[in-house]
Formats: C-alpha cells, sequence, structure tokens
C-alpha cells in the first residue's frame, strides 16, 4: 500500500441500548482507518452506566474493546489511544453501546489513511 494521504478526523455521538456504527470503513474503499483514541462520557449527573465498545470485523463478528464497564455520573473513560494501534480495514466498522439510552457520550479521533 502506497501512501498518498492521510486526513484527521473527528466524530461524536449519543450511545443508546442498540449496538450502533460509530464509524465505519466501507469495502472497496482503498482506505485504513487508524483509530487514535476513543473516549466515553457518562454525562448523566446521577447514575452510572455500562459501555460496550466493538470492532466489528467484515461486517460480521464484534471482537469487544470495552464490554460491560460503568462509568460512574460525571466521568470520563479512556477506551483507546493510539498506542493501542487499533484499525479499521475495510468492511470493518467500530460500534458502541449503553446501558441506558442517552445517558453516554462517545468521541473517536482518527485517521483515514489513503
Amino acid at each position: 500500500m502506497v501512501i498518498t494521504s492521510v486526513v484527521g478526523k473527528l466524530t461524536g455521538a449519543n450511545l443508546t441500548t442498540s449496538l450502533t456504527g460509530i464509524i465505519s470503513n466501507a469495502s472497496n474503499s482503498n482506505q485504513l482507518y487508524r483509530i487514535n483514541s476513543v473516549t466515553v462520557t457518562n454525562i448523566n449527573g446521577t447514575n452510572a452506566a455500562d459501555v460496550n465498545v466493538s470492532i466489528y470485523k467484515n461486517m460480521t463478528t464484534d471482537y469487544y474493546v470495552a464490554s460491560t464497564i460503568s462509568i460512574p455520573a460525571d466521568a470520563t473513560l479512556i477506551v483507546a489511544t493510539k498506542d493501542m494501534n487499533l484499525y479499521l480495514e475495510e468492511n470493518d466498522s467500530l460500534r458502541a453501546s449503553a446501558s441506558l439510552n442517552n445517558y453516554l457520550q462517545i468521541l473517536v479521533s482518527y485517521e483515514v489513511v489513503q
């Protein structure tokens, strides 16, 4: 693979109880997504909530980076850092869910490598 560009991206979402795609690398994209960081913040001031974060390989199997980790009220969890060397190949996605709707927000910093 000859690298022609690297573009930084940032995306965020409110999490629900359904495991949902946060970022997806389409099949035949000719791109590699390098995950720099994944943070999850509990924006509820009273109650804790659990988070699940997975890499959905080839849109067939979830491999969990975080599974049922409790985040206290008004706290932030660092799920992944650049040192972990997480990548999304073609047809992979990063998915996440929460134990309670709209208690948790996820923020993902990544690079699109072409």
